[in-house]
């Protein structure tokens, strides 16, 4: 799956997130939280929408379309992180 986001993108705290990323009407999305190079993604959305246990309620993801985005309601300072996102088309069958 062929997919895309902003390159970067900055925010202050108290400010409400949103990042997006491009790929097909028949993708899933998943979001990623990266605050160390070189060490594991946490995930903070998957399947689109659904967010894992433990991570904070103002972490939402949404997809309309081919467009899924990650809100992040209020940034806080701890959430200065890399993000991105990862697609799974199931028209393909392929990842990205």
């Amino acid at each position: 799956a062929s997919i895309s986001q902003p390159p970067s993108l900055s925010f202050n705290v108290g400010e409400t997130a949103k990042i997006t990323c491009s790929g097909s009407s028949s993708s899933y999305y998943g979001w990623f939280q990266q605050k160390v190079p070189g060490t594991g993604p946490v995930t903070v959305i998957y399947y689109n929408d659904r967010r894992p246990s433990g991570i904070p309620s103002r972490f939402s993801g949404s997809k309309s379309g081919s467009t899924g985005t990650l809100t992040i309601t209020g940034v806080q300072a701890e959430d200065e992180a890399v993000y991105f996102c990862g697609g799974y088309d199931s028209s393909s069958g392929s990842y990205g």
